[in-house]
C-alpha cells in the first residue's frame, strides 16, 4: 500500500505558476507510474499528466501541454507538476495518483490517490 500526500496549492493571479509535490510512502516509489489529475466544481475528474517509472516518460492532456510539467525524483519519492502560464480554468483540487492498472490516462484505472490539493486562479 502506497500513500500520496500532495501539498503545494494555493491561489495565484492568471500567468503566474505553482508547483505542485506529492510525497509517497514506502521503498517501491520507483515501480509506480504516477498521474497528475484535476476536478473542477461540478465536474469530472480529469487527467492531467503522467510519468513513468525512470521519469524518462511523460504525456499530457491537450489542455496543458506546453504550460505543464511532470518529473520525478525517486530519490525522494516524490513527483511534481511544475505550472505555468496559470488560466482561471486551471482552477481545480489536483490529486497524484499512482500504480495504473490500466490505460495512465484513466482516472479508473489508478489504484492509489492522495487527498488533492486546491489550486485557485484569479483572472
Amino acid at each position: 500500500q502506497v500513500q500520496l500526500v500532495e501539498s503545494g496549492g494555493g491561489l495565484v493571479q492568471a500567468g503566474g505558476s505553482l508547483r505542485l509535490s506529492c510525497a509517497a510512502s514506502g521503498r517501491t516509489f520507483s515501480r509506480y507510474v504516477m498521474g497528475w489529475f484535476r476536478q473542477a466544481p461540478g465536474k469530472e475528474r480529469e487527467f492531467v499528466a503522467t510519468i513513468s517509472r525512470s521519469g524518462g516518460s511523460t504525456y499530457y492532456a491537450d489542455s496543458v501541454k506546453g504550460r505543464f510539467a511532470i518529473s520525478r525524483d525517486n530519490a525522494k519519492n516524490t513527483v511534481y507538476l511544475q505550472m505555468n502560464s496559470l488560466k482561471p480554468e486551471d482552477t481545480a483540487v489536483y490529486y497524484c495518483a499512482a500504480d495504473p492498472s490500466g490505460n495512465w490516462d484513466d482516472t479508473d484505472a489508478y489504484n492509489h490517490w492522495g487527498q488533492g490539493t486546491q489550486v485557485t486562479v484569479s483572472s
